[in-house]
């Protein structure tokens, strides 16, 4: 047991070389573990950070974008309008015109179609009073020759009204 007690005993010596050797070990991890990998996780971080700015400002670029776009799109809308106003309003002056061009064409027709029916009437009132006074010419001429008599008288006038009738 003497054997055992010897394994199992404490020596100071022992443990001040085994705290030695655990400090030695701590600062050999320390420097040539610990400093690295924490350069590396340093590094690593700075990575992310970089990211995370990166993506911020590209959501704030994004937003802008956003909004511009928005802006022209309501800007295009407003101009579209406009225009669509603009075509209404020459398409509706164009239209009045056409029809006010229209309106004065059909008084100018009609105007003209009435002076062609006045003429008319003025030139078939001409023959008819031609005719008539030819017709009473004639007339006058056959009482001049002869002598009339009632008879004669009422016989003239049935001819002259069937003469007038045929000559119409």
């Amino acid at each position: 047991m003497k054997a055992v007690q010897e394994f199992i005993s404490i020596t100071p010596w022992t443990i001040i070389f085994q705290i030695c050797n655990l400090l030695i070990l701590f600062r050999l991890i320390k420097k040539f573990l610990f400093k690295p990998v924490m350069a590396v996780l340093e590094k690593r971080q700075q990575e992310i950070d970089g990211i995370y700015d990166a993506a911020g400002k590209d959501r704030n670029d994004a937003m802008k974008m956003k909004e511009e776009y928005t802006r022209k799109m309501s800007g295009a809308r407003e101009e579209a309008d406009r225009l669509v106003r603009n075509a209404v309003d020459t398409a509706q002056r164009r239209g009045d015109a056409i029809v006010d061009e229209a309106k004065t064409e059909a008084a100018h027709l009609k105007q003209k179609a009435e002076t062609e029916i006045e003429q008319e009437k003025k030139k078939a009132y001409s023959e008819l009073m031609g005719d008539i006074s030819g017709m009473a010419a004639d007339i006058a001429g056959r009482m001049v020759e002869r002598e009339i008599n009632p008879e004669d008288h009422r016989g003239l006038v049935e001819d002259f009204i069937r003469n007038a009738g045929e000559a119409s």
